[in-house]
């Protein structure tokens, strides 16, 4: 499944890295703690938090994943916006709250491997 298709269906906005949204979503991983990102999320996984820093990025960027989804309808930080677009990688937002947009990600087939 690709990011587009996901963004498509959950109604996902993107505000990073737009011109990459045909990677394909490997996995998916949902965590507010980057050492545990770090630490368990796979390469080519959709990343979903409610952090707005750019250590986001950066820990997005080191890891290979397709995207950040950053929900609750949080804001990203400008230099966080920044730093994603310049590496292309996808940020995307909802006001959905975390769960239920991991729930809606799981019924599309996204499955959450570590």
């Amino acid at each position: 499944m690709t990011l587009r298709e996901i963004a498509d269906a959950l109604g996902l906005v993107c505000i990073a890295g737009c011109s990459s949204l045909d990677r394909e979503v490997e996995a998916g991983y949902s965590s507010d703690l980057l050492s545990d990102v770090m630490g368990r999320a796979k390469d080519g996984a959709i990343w979903v938090t409610s952090q707005v820093h750019q250590n986001v990025v950066a820990v997005a960027a080191l890891l290979n994943l397709s995207a950040v989804v950053v929900v609750g309808g949080l804001t990203m930080n400008a230099d966080a916006v920044e730093k994603a677009e310049a590496r292309g990688i996808p940020v995307l937002t909802t006001r959905m709250t975390a769960f239920e947009t991991v729930g809606k990600m799981y019924a599309l087939g996204v499955r959450g491997e570590v």
